[in-house]
């Protein structure tokens, strides 16, 4: 498994490779790598001939310059997590932030009414900054195909829509959440988490689970309410928002009677660690 830090060794790597006409997969993670992340990767390498992974904390994506600086780090156990999966069918980039964006960054993308609710809403520039970078890896990598997971849904319907206005990319092939046996989605922020918190926060897929029981029994509302008041009854977990939304649009639904497949969006912290989840409730 080779490790590349610059983009143009990268690139002299690539050129030869594509002369081949080999299928490229690419799974660009932040690091901080967990079971998750694995995931992505192995369904990458059993449907190309080579997997890249890249690792790049990226700090425009970041609205709060504390969680970038306490996000998780850790290059040498991500490689050897890595290594097993990818072997020699998948390589590595790990850039600097100065190696990704050489000069000033001032790329405004308009992905509309998707990247302006739930995440959107309380982290501004959020999106553009993962666009930016996004962007920037499928201009660098070229890859045939590129994996990210369902827990960021939002994220994946604005990576679409970048593709989409772009008019360049690969196809976006989305994996599902992978989750502790507790039902805790796998994050890299799980890491962060005290003892305490860690133990509170499996009630997040328990409300999750809870809501897609209840759907089309109770007023939208009402489940809403029901779900608050489930983790809060923690008294150590504060609910950010709770959603029910179109899965296409991300549009939020107002009724259960709703023609297209629903999903329930959760944003909760745990002291200062920021949780999110969703779950198909329709």
């Amino acid at each position: 498994m080779i490790v590349f830090k610059t983009c143009d060794s990268l690139r002299d790597y690539l050129s030869t490779f594509r002369e081949e006409s080999q299928s490229l997969g690419l799974v660009p993670t932040m690091g901080a790598l967990h079971e998750g992340h694995l995931s992505l990767s192995k369904l990458s390498v059993r449907q190309n001939n080579l997997t890249i992974v890249s690792v790049f904390v990226n700090p425009i994506q970041f609205n709060n310059p504390a969680d970038l600086e306490k996000y998780p780090r850790d290059l040498e156990a991500d490689l050897d997590l890595l290594e097993p999966v990818l072997g020699f069918r998948g390589i590595v980039f790990a850039p600097s932030v100065e190696e990704m964006y050489p000069k000033q960054i001032d790329t405004q993308y308009d992905f509309g009414p998707l990247a302006e609710v739930m995440e959107g809403a309380f982290r501004p520039g959020h999106f553009n900054g993962v666009g930016i970078v996004v962007n920037r890896l499928f201009r660098i990598i070229e890859p045939d195909r590129a994996y990210f997971g369902e827990k960021d849904f939002q994220q994946l319907a604005v990576i679409r829509k970048l593709v989409e206005l772009e008019k360049f990319g690969p196809e976006i092939i989305p994996c599902p959440i992978i989750r502790e046996a507790d039902g805790l989605a796998m994050s890299s922020r799980n890491q962060r988490l005290s003892a305490e918190h860690r133990a509170a926060a499996p009630v997040i897929f328990q409300a999750l689970s809870e809501a897609a029981r209840l759907y089309g029994r109770s007023d939208i509302t009402d489940l809403k309410r029901q779900i608050i008041a489930m983790i809060h009854a923690t008294k150590i977990l504060k609910v950010e928002y709770v959603e029910f939304a179109d899965e296409e649009t991300l549009m939020p639904v107002y009724k259960t009677s709703w023609p297209n497949p629903v999903r329930c969006f959760i944003a909760v912290y745990a002291d200062e660690v920021r949780l999110i989840d969703n779950l198909r409730v329709s």
